[in-house]
């Protein structure tokens, strides 16, 4: 008979393996029989996983780094060369830029410097002449009694050209020739006679049309250097220089009114220059040639100044005409003869009317002139009329501070404040300032 023995022994993790014996007894003691483990869990442990899912996190991510990287230093090598480019071109322009600048800088030192050519307050004339000449004109007027030339400057690219009035005045026809031999025929844009200013026109190519700029006149200085470009006796296109003499001169127009704060030089100026201009070192136009003493250049010449031509041109482009303040009164400077004939304070300065026109604004402010004829200091004196000692509150030492103070600052129809002594007695009249019709 056969025996069965089942073997039950294994640690309490372990897999329990039956064997079935079938045996003769055993003539000895019983052997001892092992149970036989299984391995578990295909043979990785928790730990073991973690690692390598944080192993395949890794690799994973070292090689977005490495792509990411990759198309980083791409972009920036497209930006460094886009960089490179930028600054060659920039390279380049600044060359260009220092180039010019070189020229330039070598043109105001030989300016400075002279240059080899004739000089004037350190400028080089033959360079200045160079510039200009091709801005001044000549003209030609066809009057019913023969033909007269004058000058003028291109004053701007529309083909407006600024002379005197007496140059154009009365003409029949006009023509206007360039420095290349153009000639064109002009036409009357707009003219002062009080201040002897007129602005024609032409149509010129643009090439011919090479405008000056105004300077400041109120800003020369007696002995500053000019210089004056025209075409005396027809001699076109000719350059003389001098020096600023003096300033506010007073000078006698055509319409038979002076012409105040007119520029004297000793340029040389002679019939065939009216109208051109007077020149700073600067090419800038300070004035119009306009008038000399006699016929021939004696070394006085007079030229209307270029803040007159600046305050009128608007009006005369505008318009064709400028309105001159007017006030109607005729006077003299107060001398000590005349303070002490009519018993003024001592050390009055101011105008003595001597009469006033009937009708005008000073007539109908009120304003007297002389009430009789007293010899002062030898001379026949209208004398009773009013003395003007101030303007809007500003000092008029004589009839000319008077005179400018008007053409300056005022225009017709303002109103002005005139401090009058008359009889003894200061007073304030007020005159509403009228327009000069002849």
């Amino acid at each position: 008979m056969t025996e069965e023995k089942s073997v039950e022994s294994a640690p309490p993790d372990s897999q329990i393996s039956e064997v079935s014996v079938e045996s003769p007894p055993p003539s000895g003691p019983t052997p001892e029989v092992k149970p036989v483990e299984k391995p578990t869990g295909g043979g990785r442990s928790p730990l073991t996983a973690v690692l390598v899912i944080l192993l395949i996190l890794s690799v994973g991510m070292s090689s977005y780094i490495y792509i990411d990287s990759g198309r980083r230093i791409g972009d920036l090598n497209t930006q460094v060369s886009t960089l490179t480019s930028s600054v060659q071109g920039l390279s380049a322009t600044l060359a260009d830029s220092n180039t010019k600048i070189n020229a330039l800088t070598q043109t105001v030192n030989g300016l400075v410097s002279g240059g080899g050519g004739s000089t004037g307050g350190g400028v080089d004339i033959t360079l200045l002449y160079e510039q200009v000449k091709g801005s001044v004109v000549l003209i030609k007027s066809t009057l019913p009694q023969g033909t007269a030339t004058g000058s003028g400057f291109v004053y701007d690219t529309q083909g407006r050209i600024v002379t005197n009035d007496h140059v154009i005045d009365g003409a029949n026809s006009i023509t206007v020739t360039f420095i290349d031999g153009t000639v064109v025929p002009a036409t009357v844009v707009g003219a002062d006679p009080y201040s002897d200013i007129a602005v024609i026109k032409v149509d010129a190519p643009t090439a011919l049309l090479k405008p000056l700029s105004l300077g400041n006149s109120s800003a020369l200085k007696v002995g500053e250097a000019v210089l004056a470009i025209g075409n005396p006796y027809g001699l076109a296109d000719t350059l003389t220089s001098g020096i600023i003499s003096a300033l506010g001169r007073e000078m006698d127009s055509a319409s038979g009114y002076p012409i105040v704060d007119v520029i004297q030089t000793d340029a040389a100026i002679n019939p065939g220059n009216s109208g051109g201009p007077l020149l700073n070192m600067r090419g800038e136009v300070v004035g119009i040639n306009t008038a000399i003493p006699s016929q021939t250049s004696t070394g006085i010449g007079f030229a209307v100044p270029s803040n007159t031509i600046a305050r009128e041109l608007p009006s005369l482009i505008a318009t064709g005409k400028y309105d001159q303040v007017y006030i109607g009164i005729q006077g003299i400077d107060v001398t000590p003869g005349i303070i002490s004939t009519m018993g003024l304070p001592t050390g009055t300065h101011g105008t003595l009317l001597t009469s006033v026109t009937r009708g005008s604004p000073a007539d109908v402010a009120g304003l007297r002139g002389g009430t009789s004829f007293v010899n002062v200091d030898g001379v026949l004196t209208p004398i009773g009329g009013d003395v003007i000692t101030a303007a809007d509150g500003t000092e008029m030492k004589g009839i000319y501070d008077l005179i400018l103070y008007l053409q300056r600052n005022k225009r017709p129809g303002d109103t002005m404040s005139l401090s009058v002594i008359r009889g003894g007695t200061l007073l304030a009249v007020s005159v509403t300032l009228g327009i000069r019709t002849g």
